[in-house]
């Protein structure tokens, strides 16, 4: 019998040494994918480090002098230096604004709860980015991101991070099956953002105590209202603030200041029992209001589905699974209706509040890690 010469997989589950694997990483600037870079260029491999102008920060803020993202860049190409592997910037701002941010706003408009972070994962980093890792004949594309990718039966398999608080599943559920494929996330499998610190200053990295950013990247001080007016100024047109019933109660200044279970602000104090924002009608510029129990929902329409389970969507009628409607929700029991190839009915066995158009509804197998795509939450 001849013997198997094939060498052993590597850490990336390649059949060959680091040195022979290329591996672009996508560089933020922050701890994560300093340490995904800085361990990957330890362990041998010909990392090519890659970070993307996405946003002018001062045109975000709409002051002179704003370099937040400036110093994110400076940051990563400080890693790159000290660890030794070669380093790009890449302009892809007309990319972001068209993909991600233009879609941010106009959703806002619509009343709807857009979710960024998401979009440009799927249509920025995942795509784009992805491709220019192909072009630089990289092996695969690393990132920093709290998650899992595993080797199934039937191919690559998406999982939630081990790390329950750290875990990113919620806006990684549109990475298709080709880039799950060619994608790496070396830092799924850690027990705690104090670990990733703790290799961070093993590899001696100036960032190693960075802050983690809590915002989205183009609102860095949380205050979407503002930066929508400046893209769209006709946003603050005023309206009426109404009830469910359709009764005037007061006036507002524009339907963007406002949110889904919205209780707190509505200029409508005296009545005798609490409402909430139940609805935006920006057609209208209504804010529709209500009492509490409107905001519980237990079907859900979705759109736009991305499916990573190992049969098709649609071979069964409906099935037991877990979904969140949140990032900051845990998975809650529900059955899952397959309408098409792309839309289903989603059912909560137990009704959630302030579930909103335009957020994820994000699909788990109920008994494991594993992450089976999901959807955007649309107006039936």
């Amino acid at each position: 019998m001849p013997l198997d010469h094939t060498p052993p997989l590597n850490s990336l589950g390649f059949a060959k040494a680091p040195a022979d694997t290329r591996v672009v990483v996508a560089m933020s600037g922050g701890v994560d994918s300093s340490v995904v870079a800085a361990m990957l260029a330890e362990e041998g491999y010909d990392v090519i480090g890659v970070t993307l102008q996405l946003y002018d920060h001062g045109a975000a803020l709409a002051k002179k002098g704003a370099c937040c993202a400036g110093i994110d860049i400076h940051d990563a190409r400080r890693v790159a230096e000290d660890m030794g592997f070669p380093h790009y910037v890449l302009d892809y701002e007309n990319v972001f604004k068209d993909a991600v941010i233009d879609e941010f706003a106009d959703s806002y408009l619509g009343g709807a709860t857009p979710v960024p972070c998401i979009r440009c994962n799927e249509r920025v980093k995942f795509k784009d980015l992805l491709e220019t890792a192909r072009d630089l004949d990289a092996d695969c594309m690393a990132t920093g991101h709290y998650i899992q990718r595993m080797a199934g039966p039937r191919g690559a398999e998406l999982h939630a991070a081990a790390d329950a608080n750290r875990d990113q599943s919620y806006f990684l559920f549109s990475t298709t099956p080709e880039q799950l494929d060619y994608l790496r996330f070396p830092l799924g499998h850690l027990p705690s953002k104090d670990a990733t610190r703790a290799l961070a200053e093993k590899y001696g990295l100036r960032v190693a105590m960075k802050p983690d950013s809590q915002d989205i990247c183009f609102v860095p001080d949380g205050d979407y209202a503002s930066v929508i007016r400046k893209l769209r100024p006709e946003a603050d047109a005023p309206g009426d603030i109404v009830t469910h019933e359709g009764r005037v109660l007061a006036q507002h200044d524009g339907v963007i200041n406002f949110t889904i279970g919205q209780r707190r602000g509505l200029g409508i104090g005296g009545l005798t029992e609490p409402l909430y924002v139940v609805k935006l009608d920006a057609d209208r510029r209504q804010v529709v209001v209500g009492p509490k129990h409107l905001l519980a929902t237990r079907t859900i329409p979705v759109k736009e589905v991305n499916w990573l389970g190992d049969d098709a969507f649609t071979d069964q009628k409906e099935r037991h699974i877990a979904v969140r409607v949140r990032s900051t929700r845990p998975p809650a029991d529900a059955i899952l209706r397959p309408l098409s190839d792309t839309t289903a009915e989603v059912e909560l066995l137990s009704p959630e509040e302030g579930i909103s158009p335009g957020q994820a509804c994000v699909f788990y197998d109920p008994d494991s890690s594993r992450i089976f795509g999901g959807g955007w939450i649309h107006r039936g």
